[in-house]
Parts: C-alpha cells; sequence; structure tokens
C-alpha cells in the first residue's frame, strides 16, 4: 500500500512549488539533491528527530553566533575517482576538497564550542563526521588560497619554475630590443608591442617587410597584412622554456599522483564527512525557509490529530503578497469525536484552498520541515495521506471525471486505516446529483466506519444533513458576507454553510424571472432550508459580534474601576497629607496667637486698666484675628503661586543648564558668597530671603517678633534669633537655588559618564528594535561627550549594517562611520566617531 496517492500528490497539493523555494536556499549541490529526493515518513520518532533538527537550526539563525559558511563543491566524482590506482586529482577537484574539509571544520568547530545541552539532534548529525587536519594541511601545503599550486610543492618544481622565470625574462629583454631596432627602422609602428602565438613571444610586423628580420613565421592577420614572427635569436631560448613547462606539468601531476595515493584510503570516510556536509546544508535551507516564511514547531502528537490556529498555505501566500494582498489565517481541528470535517459553502468561498492546506502543511509536517501556523497548535502523525482533487478524467484509460473519482474513491475504501488522511474535493460531483449524492453518502458512511480521517467538500444537501446526525463527522462552513456578497475565506466548524446560488445568480443580474421559475422547480422547503440555514448563521454572528461587544464593555468597566481605586487611594492619600500640613500650620499659628494673646494681657495689665489703652489693644487683638481668618483662606492660592513659581523656575534652569554646564558650580557658589557678604546690611523685613549664617538653604521671613524670627524653609517652619541668620537678595537666593540644582545635574551626569559604556551588541535583534536601541545609545553618548563608539550587529547578510549605518549617516553629530580592523571584527562592527 502506498503512504501517499494519487502518484502527483505533491502537484495538486502545491510541495512541488514549496521544494522549489527549498533547494533555491541550499549552498550545496549535495543539499540540492537532498531538497529533491526527500519525503513523506510515518513513524513518529523520525519525524520528530527531523523536525527537532531544524528547529535548532531556527535557533542558531535567530542566536548571536553566526554559523560557519558552506561552501563547497561536489566532490564525489573525484573521490570515487581516487580510489582507482594510478589517477590524481586535479588541482580544482583538490581545490573543491580542500573547501569541503574547511566547511567540516568549521561546523564541527561551532558545535564543540556550544554548551552541551545545545543543539543535541544536530550534535547527533555530525557525531560521525571527521576532520582529517593531516590531509587538509597537506592541501593547504600544495595549494595557493586560489587554488594554484604552490612554487613551492615540492623542490624540483620550485627549481622549474625559477628557471622559467630567468629564461622569460630573458626573452623579454632580447624581444624588446628587436622591437626597438625594427621600429627605428621604420618596419614596426611605434604603438606595436610584443604578442603570443601558441604560447611563443612574437612581433607584429607588416607582411611586405616580414623578410626583414630571421625567424619563423607563427601566423598571419585575417587580410594577411600583418605577419607574426618569432625573431630566430629567442627561437631556442622559447624551446627551452616549453620544455621547462612540459617538466613543470610533469611534476605537478607526480605532486597530485603522490597527494591522491596518499588520501586512498580514507575515500569512504571523505565521503561520509561530504554526505554529512550536505544533510547540514539540507538542514539548514529548512531552516532558512521556515525564517524566510515564519514557520515554527508545533507540538507533535504520536496520534492522529489537528488542532490547527492559523495556519497558512505558503503557496497561496507567497502569490498573495506579489498581488499586495494577504491572506486569511485558517482554524481547523479533526480528533476522536470529530474525525471527519464536511466543508460547505459558496463556490469561490475558499473550501478547495481549506482542503489543499490541510493536505500540504500535514505533508510538510511529515517531511520534517517546520509548519505555518501558531506554535500552540497539535498536530498529529498519519500512516497516509490520500488525495481526491481536480478532474482525473483519461482519454488512455478511457475515464470520464466522475469515473474517476469512483476510482479514487475504491482505492480509498481498500487502503486507508483508522489512522488515515483523505482529502476529497467536491464530493459526489461529475454526475447526476441525486445518485451522486446517495453515493457519496454511503462511501462517506463507509469512511466514517473504517474511522479514518478526513477534510471534504461539498454542496449536497443530502450529505449536510447526514453529517448533522452521525457521529464522527462535523459540518463546517465557509463564511460568506450576505451584504456586501463577497467570501469571508473564514472557516466555521459546528454548521453546515449555504452555497448562496440565488444571492450570487442575482448579484450576477440573471434575470429574476429565471430565478422565480428555478424556485417553482426546486421546491419551497429547499429553498425554505437554504434560507433558514443563513438565517441561523446570520443570527449566530450576530449573537457573537454582541458577545465580543460585552466583553469589550466589561474590560472597559474593569480598567475605569481599577482606574477609580487608583484615583480613591490617592485622594485620600492626598487628603491625608493636607490635613497633616493643617495641623503642622495650625499648631504654628496656635502658638503665635498665644504668644499675641499673653503679651496683650500682659499689656493690660501693665497699663493699669487705662482706657483707652486697653481699648486701643483690644482693637489689634480683634485685627489679628482677621488677618488669621484670611491667611486660612487664601493659603491654597499661595501654595497654588508657590508651585508655579517653582515650575517656572525649573523650566528656566532646564534651558540654561547646556551654557552653564561647564561653568564650575564651587566658583558660581563663591561669587553668590560675595554677593550675600555685601548686602549684610540690607533690611529685614517679612517676605524676604534669609538663610542661616554657613549654611546655603535659602528661607522666607514669615513673621518678625523682637530679636527671632519665624523663617519657612518649604514647609517646614523655624524660629531663629536675629544672630542666627543672615539676609539675602531676591536675586540671589534665585541664583544659589539654580546652582545647586545645576550642582545636582553635572553629579548626575559625572556618575552616568563612570558607568557609561562606549560599546552596544545588537545581534540578534529585530531591525525596528535595533535602530531605536542604537539611536538612545548615540543620543546619550553625545550628551555625555564621548567620542569613539562601537556598534555590534554582526555579519550576516549585511541588511542591519546598512539600515544602522543609513540611519547614523542622517545624525549631525555622526562625523564618520566605518567598518573595525580584520582582526577585531571587521564588517560585523562599526566604528562611530562624534564630533
Amino acid at each position: 500500500m502506498y503512504n501517499i496517492y494519487p502518484s502527483n500528490f505533491e502537484q495538486k497539493i502545491g510541495f512541488d512549488q514549496i521544494r522549489i523555494m527549498l533547494e533555491k536556499r541550499c549552498l550545496s549541490h549535495l543539499g540540492r539533491e537532498l531538497c529533491r529526493e526527500f519525503g513523506f515518513m510515518k513513524v513518529h520518532k523520525t519525524i520528530k528527530t527531523a523536525l527537532f533538527e531544524t528547529n535548532e537550526f531556527l535557533s542558531i539563525l535567530q542566536g548571536d553566533r553566526e554559523f560557519p559558511s558552506i561552501n563547497f563543491g561536489d566532490i564525489r566524482p573525484a573521490l570515487h575517482k581516487a580510489k582507482i590506482e594510478g589517477t590524481f586529482v586535479d588541482e580544482s577537484e583538490l581545490f573543491e576538497l580542500k573547501k569541503s574539509l574547511e566547511s567540516v571544520r568549521g561546523v564541527v568547530n561551532f558545535f564543540k564550542n556550544s554548551e552541551p545541552e545545545d543543539f543535541k539532534s544536530l550534535k547527533d548529525v555530525i557525531k560521525e563526521i571527521e576532520i582529517f587536519p593531516f590531509i587538509y594541511q597537506r592541501i593547504d601545503d600544495i595549494l595557493t588560497k586560489h587554488g594554484k599550486i604552490k612554487d613551492h610543492a615540492s623542490a624540483e618544481l620550485s627549481r622549474i619554475r625559477r628557471e622559467i622565470i630567468i629564461r622569460q625574462s630573458s626573452v623579454s629583454k632580447t624581444m624588446n630590443s628587436i622591437l626597438r631596432r625594427m621600429q627605428k627602422d621604420g618596419y614596426v609602428d611605434s604603438d606595436v608591442s610584443v604578442s603570443m602565438r601558441d604560447g611563443r613571444a612574437v612581433i607584429p610586423i607588416s607582411a611586405s617587410h616580414k623578410r626583414k628580420i630571421k625567424g619563423i613565421v607563427h601566423d598571419e592577420s585575417a587580410t594577411g597584412k600583418t605577419a607574426y614572427i618569432e625573431p630566430s635569436e629567442i627561437v631556442e631560448t622559447n624551446n627551452a622554456i616549453r620544455e621547462l613547462e612540459y617538466a613543470e606539468r610533469r611534476e605537478v601531476i607526480r605532486i597530485l599522483t603522490e597527494f591522491t595515493d596518499s588520501i586512498r584510503p580514507y575515500v569512504d570516510s571523505l565521503l561520509n564527512s561530504h554526505t554529512i556536509l550536505g544533510t547540514i546544508d539540507f538542514i539548514r535551507a529548512k531552516a532558512v525557509f521556515a525564517k524566510d516564511t515564519e514557520c515554527v514547531l508545533p507540538r507533535l502528537k504520536q496520534y492522529p490529530i489537528m488542532k490547527w490556529h492559523k495556519a497558512r498555505h505558503l503557496v497561496l501566500e507567497s502569490n498573495l503578497r506579489k498581488e499586495g494582498r494577504k491572506i486569511v489565517p485558517l482554524d481547523i481541528c479533526l480528533d476522536r469525536k470529530g474525525r471527519i470535517l464536511l466543508i460547505s459553502g459558496p463556490n469561490a468561498g475558499g473550501k478547495s484552498v481549506c482542503l489543499k492546506s490541510a493536505g500540504l502543511i500535514q505533508y510538510m509536517i511529515q517531511t520534517g520541515m517546520l509548519a505555518p501556523m501558531d506554535s500552540e497548535s497539535h498536530i498529529g502523525v498519519f500512516d497516509g495521506i490520500f488525495v481526491d482533487i481536480g478532474d482525473e478524467q483519461s482519454i488512455d484509460n478511457d475515464l470520464s471525471t466522475y469515473s474517476s473519482h469512483l476510482t479514487n474513491m475504491k482505492y480509498f475504501l481498500r487502503n486507508t486505516t483508522e489512522n488515515s488522511l483523505i482529502l476529497i474535493d467536491e464530493f459526489g460531483s461529475g454526475t447526476e446529483p441525486m445518485l451522486g449524492g446517495a453515493i457519496a453518502e454511503s462511501v462517506l458512511n463507509t469512511l466514517n466506519k473504517q474511522k479514518v480521517y478526513g477534510v471534504i467538500t461539498t454542496h449536497y444537501t443530502n450529505l449536510k444533513h447526514f453529517a448533522s446526525s452521525c457521529d464522527g463527522i462535523e459540518n463546517g462552513a465557509m463564511l460568506y458576507d450576505s451584504h456586501k456578497m463577497e467570501p469571508l475565506f473564514q472557516l466555521a466548524i459546528g454548521r453546515p454553510g449555504s452555497s448562496f446560488a440565488f444571492e450570487i445568480a442575482r448579484k450576477i443580474g440573471l434575470p429574476e424571472s429565471i430565478l422565480q421559475e428555478a424556485t417553482d422547480k426546486l421546491g419551497k422547503d429547499h429553498i425554505d432550508f437554504d434560507k433558514h440555514l443563513r438565517e441561523v448563521l446570520r443570527d449566530k454572528r450576530y449573537w457573537e459580534n454582541k458577545r465580543t461587544d460585552i466583553r469589550k464593555l466589561e474590560k472597559q468597566l474593569e480598567e475605569m474601576s481599577s482606574k477609580y481605586q487608583h484615583d480613591i487611594k490617592e485622594a485620600n492619600k492626598q487628603r491625608k497629607d493636607i490635613i497633616e500640613r493643617a495641623k503642622q500650620e495650625a499648631d504654628i499659628l496656635l502658638k503665635s496667637s498665644n504668644k499675641i494673646i499673653e503679651k496683650t494681657v500682659r499689656e493690660i495689665r501693665e497699663s493699669q486698666a487705662d482706657k483707652e489703652k486697653t481699648r486701643e489693644l483690644r482693637k489689634n487683638l480683634s485685627e489679628f484675628k482677621e488677618d488669621v481668618a484670611t491667611n486660612t483662606t487664601i493659603h491654597d492660592e499661595k501654595i497654588h503661586r508657590k508651585m508655579k513659581k517653582l515650575q517656572e523656575k525649573e523650566s528656566l534652569i532646564k534651558k540654561k543648564v547646556s551654557k552653564q554646564g561647564g561653568q564650575s558650580i564651587s566658583s558660581t557658589v563663591r561669587k553668590e558668597e560675595e554677593g550675600i557678604s555685601k548686602i549684610k546690611d540690607h533690611k529685614l523685613e517679612i517676605g524676604c530671603g534669609v538663610r542661616i549664617k554657613g549654611q546655603s538653604n535659602v528661607g522666607e521671613v514669615l513673621e518678625i517678633e523682637g530679636n527671632q524670627v519665624i523663617v519657612a524653609f518649604g514647609m517646614l517652619r523655624s524660629v531663629l534669633k536675629l544672630n542666627k541668620i543672615e539676609v539675602v537678595s531676591a536675586s540671589t537666593a534665585k541664583k544659589i537655588t539654580k546652582n545647586k540644582t545645576l550642582g545636582i545635574i553635572n553629579d548626575k551626569i559625572s556618575e552616568e559618564k563612570l558607568t557609561f559604556k562606549a560599546e552596544i551588541d545588537i545581534r540578534g535583534e529585530r531591525a525596528e528594535d535595533a535602530l531605536r536601541k542604537v539611536q538612545q545609545f548615540v543620543d546619550k553618548a553625545i550628551t555625555l561627550g564621548e567620542k569613539e563608539l562601537r556598534i555590534l550587529h554582526g555579519k550576516g547578510s549585511g541588511i542591519l549594517r546598512e539600515l544602522i549605518r543609513k540611519q547614523l549617516q542622517a545624525e549631525p553629530m555622526v562625523r564618520n562611520v566605518k567598518d573595525a580592523p580584520v582582526q577585531f571584527g571587521g564588517s560585523g562592527i562599526s566604528i562611530v566617531t562624534l564630533n
């Protein structure tokens, strides 16, 4: 029994296009061969291993470390030839072998330098690979970096090549001398130079003068006007050079033969390492494809199951992207309760795409490729996939369209098992609907009894009825917007879909009389069924939208409730703070009031009941009470004004920080000290600025009483003696406050300079995040006065480096951007010089 049916299965579901996309991402001939040869697997362990290998390589591509280059040709023919005694590998084949061994060494070292628990599946792939350091060293002794035999590959070869150079130099001198003489005699034009014919140096001379020079004519021009003559003076030397070149070739062959003899015992091991390297290239190509198409590793199960979220048909997605359109992801579910999904809906509504997506993605997983879906999806393993899609009629086999469908159904009934997946498009079509529908229902019933899994599309009403009443089969509908009369390409499981035949006919413009006649012929019950079905779907969609709206409202209410709770807590906190401040101010006011009252009582007593004096004192006490009431009323306005002044000061400080950033704070403070010393005798009054002697904090005088004053330092009020304070002018007080702020800012900048690193690593970042981080990094460096920065972005394809450099070149403070020296990272690191 075949696991895949029919023979053109891959073409029907679109996997032939996936192979082409995958092959383009291979770097080696062997990798491309594997792309053409790999296929369907049904053993869970084998599939899991292949998926883990691809997923591990995907993590390498998304990580910080760059995987070594895999760059080599197909060396298998050369190695097979080397098995035969007396043969040798030529220079080009030897060079390819060298590149293969370099790739092998790079791959082995990459995994050797990784953490022990990382890339376990890939390490199993290369566990039998050998690097052959002695063979590589011998090739390195023989070949240059350009793949040519070195002069010092042997002592004899070195001697021969030195002799050739000496003789060629002699020929060159002689030829130049002869040429100058011929030019002087007028036999040769002044712009003529020495040429080569058959590897021998010749002089182009006019045919009319060719007898003026002794030598051998080697060639003539097409017109016969120019003869190419080898002067007799150099014939012997050229003969000697030719003999030396033959000797050189014999020595090269001897070296290559000797080398081939030395590697003959290791040919099989070399072939094995080369094959493993091709396998790594194939796995890499699958990982690159997964990265480019956003494929992931879903949750793989040993039993048949499909619980897919946001699945995409990659070939369709690629075609839609070229048209500037986006694919609609698919959600599909097949499990033991609902093994067969019967999809119905309008034509061009996406039924066949859904069917092919199921086949393509399942096939991709069972060939070891990652899947285009959400990583939380569940995907199982089937022992075979059977497809009946499209028209398979054949003149050779005398098969009509319907006959070919029946042939496929017969094959399915005989060869499927309870772990098989069947995909049938337009089930029962191709013949008279009543008879075709009846046969299709019987076939579907038998397949269901065999407990196969499947996705089937149909328009037949009897199949929809059958699915709704049969265990193991679920109805599914491709949604359609009946108002806009266009498909939504969304699959809804659990209900059948309407074909919208009459609605589509009306949209096209078919006469209403024809539609009415069709309604009469079809029967009202059938039309009503389709109508009621659409109404159910419409009502369901309405209530689903309502439920979505209610969920949104509930979420908004929760957010508003949370916000109000937070605001209430903040209000209570502010209320407590206000009450606490009010208590403190009340205590200060009470103390001041008690002092005034005590003083008034004392003066009344001392006046010995002088009525006029008593009246005056009582009047002063009343005025004091009124002042207290007024001050209490305007307290909030006073606080608001002070806050506004503070904000204005802060804004002014920010504007002037850059201008005074380099000024020494200590020298500025000394200037303010001098300014204060000059106004020590300034008049002390309520509202003026003062400070405690020896300190810099400036306060405001609230009250003067004898030799004591009440001073407010922010929210703190203090009673101080006059000899403990000194008056500060308003302008000086502002400067001191400003310079204190500047000092804090400069201290902060100094602290930032100590901790700032002039290097940032953005390898593995998405382009948008990387550009944002680089901009923040450069801005901070400019603020701190840095002059040179290092940006580690890696080499990769060079796209990230170009984006970053384009952004930096638009920055006016950037003077220059260049690659780091080769020994320090080369093009993987950008050195940025700031103005």
